[in-house]
């Protein structure tokens, strides 16, 4: 895997945490850097943990499934970026909470990182192995910045761009899937 798939896949997990960190802060009516800095590493630490527990799982069963690897990331990656792109064209508003309490952050750090655990088990079958620790920490810091980034845009600006950066991550999930397809066939 390169470093500018890498990097998109990156930036195509975190806009869920990025997403949530905007209503985050739309929600505080003042913000500090300890309070950014909370949200990213809540955000961060799942989506760097989840993919390397989904590669976890997905190399104990790899042996069995390495003839329809790349249809497996490529539909796992499709669904995920599916389902990103409806919830962004739904329309549908949650409601902004300022709360940063370890049960609360749990649930939602956990809810916007179950697609990277669906990318961890894609990246066993994708065989970038010794890779794994470099592209989770990778994962992990690209989503500490944008959702300490999200804290202060939804601080500033409001909830305009949530569904916008949705949006934005889905397709990137997808196109990242259709790639991994059209590769698979060169």
């Amino acid at each position: 895997m390169d470093l500018l798939t890498l990097f998109l896949l990156a930036v195509g997990l975190s806009m869920d945490a990025f997403a949530v960190s905007v209503c985050k802060g739309l929600a505080m009516n003042r913000i500090t850097v300890r309070q950014a800095a909370a949200v990213g590493l809540w955000f961060g630490g799942f989506q760097a943990g989840m993919p390397a527990a989904g590669f976890l799982l997905g190399r104990a069963f790899a042996s069995y499934v390495n003839a329809v690897a790349d249809w497996i990331a490529f539909i796992l990656l499709v669904f995920i970026g599916a389902n990103m792109i409806q919830e962004a064209l739904s329309g549908k508003e949650e409601a902004a909470d300022a709360s940063l309490a370890p049960g609360k952050m749990l649930v939602l750090a956990v809810a916007t990182s179950i697609d990277a655990f669906a990318v961890g088990v894609s990246f066993a079958f994708m065989e970038i192995g010794g890779l794994i620790l470099p592209a989770v920490l990778f994962i992990g810091a690209t989503t500490f910045a944008l959702s300490v980034a999200g804290v202060k845009v939804g601080n500033a600006f409001g909830a305009r761009y949530k569904a916008r950066a949705e949006l934005a991550g889905g397709v990137i999930l997808v196109l990242l899937g259709i790639k991994i397809i059209v590769e698979h066939y060169l």
